[in-house]
């Protein structure tokens, strides 16, 4: 609750019927919901095609060479990752266990519908809401939309967020290092279906569930899906957070992020190099972006990930408060 401003906790806490109001609100999201799936237009279509080129160095002026070069990059990075987590499991730690500050209600929700198939997310709001609020779009790790997620998206929405925890492989969820691999590479091979995903999820968050604000939010694989979420929606994401995930010094790619950053890594992260993140700071300074980035000493990749090998409680505690600080300086309600 320290990270909440007293704006939003007047709308979290406005009379005694709170938790009524907020199951009520919470039911007309729903109804948004298949209203929106009805009425949908081709801005999805519109944004990826102006900005999605941006992504993956699609645009009239690169060459063939640039294309193939991102595509590489990408597949280079999958490679990384099965390194990095080759001995991990799923299996989660105490640590993943931590409920939330408050109550919050939750439903497995449709947002986008890809190739004809309809794409479910986890979505999750505080159980006392009682006006829209600024909205999280969280991007799973290489291991997909699993409960570890949806807890984090329940602790996420606890301090004051709607948060929709979307899916980017399609229901699949791994369990085995291979597999998640194998998944990770799919998104790789088709970044147009992932670059309408992310841009579904922010339609529907600003259109069916009236957010003010919306942010993105990921770990590892969903690290660097949040920072193309920045480059994907240049003046309508208030803000991104990226834990360990992929970065470009490319500043073609970069100049269209009108976002706030905040990148949280690891020294000793053998997947995403520290030379490669100090090349992003200083392409973030040269193009004068608003930047916030922490290296921590002594960790390696996914040091905040509970059921990871290298989990490390005092820099996961640090980078989650740095993130809840973050998020309540730009997505204030109302300029609180």
């Amino acid at each position: 609750m320290g990270y909440l401003s007293r704006k939003r906790r007047r709308l979290l806490n406005r009379d005694g019927n709170s938790i009524t109001l907020g199951a009520k609100i919470f039911a007309a999201i729903q109804v948004n919901c298949m209203i929106y799936r009805t009425i949908r237009t081709t801005a999805i279509a519109a944004i990826t095609l102006v900005f999605g080129a941006a992504l993956y160095g699609c645009s009239s002026g690169d060459s063939a060479s640039d294309k193939a070069a991102e595509a590489e990059a990408a597949r280079a990075n999958v490679e990384a990752m099965s390194r990095e987590h080759a001995n991990d499991t799923t299996d989660a730690s105490p640590a993943a266990e931590t409920p939330p500050a408050r109550a919050v209600i939750s439903e497995r929700l449709p947002y986008a519908e890809i190739n004809d198939e309809l794409v479910y997310g986890y979505f999750v709001a505080p159980a006392d809401m009682t006006e829209p609020l600024p909205a999280v779009i969280m991007i799973h790790e290489w291991w997909g939309l699993n409960d570890n997620i949806r807890a984090m998206a329940d602790r996420l929405a606890a301090e004051g967020y709607v948060v929709l925890a979307v899916d980017m492989y399609g229901g699949r969820v791994a369990t085995s290092p291979e597999a998640a691999r194998q998944l990770m590479l799919s998104v790789v091979e088709d970044p147009d279906s992932a670059n309408e995903n992310i841009a579904s999820a922010h339609e529907f968050l600003t259109v069916a569930v009236n957010a003010p604000g919306v942010a993105s939010l990921g770990w590892c694989f969903g690290g660097g899906w949040s920072l193309n979420a920045a480059m994907l929606l240049p003046g309508h994401l208030e803000a991104a957070v990226i834990y360990y995930g992929q970065v470009t010094a490319d500043q073609d790619r970069l100049q269209y992020i009108t976002a706030p950053i905040l990148g949280l890594f690891a020294a000793e992260d053998t997947g995403i190099p520290l030379a490669s993140v100090e090349a992003f700071v200083d392409a973030l300074e040269d193009l004068g972006l608003e930047h916030e980035v922490e290296v921590y000493p002594g960790v390696g990749h996914a040091f905040a990930n509970p059921t990871g090998s290298n989990y490390n409680q005092q820099a996961a505690t640090d980078a989650w408060a740095r993130t809840l600080d973050f998020l309540e300086r730009h997505l204030a309600v109302d300029g609180s």
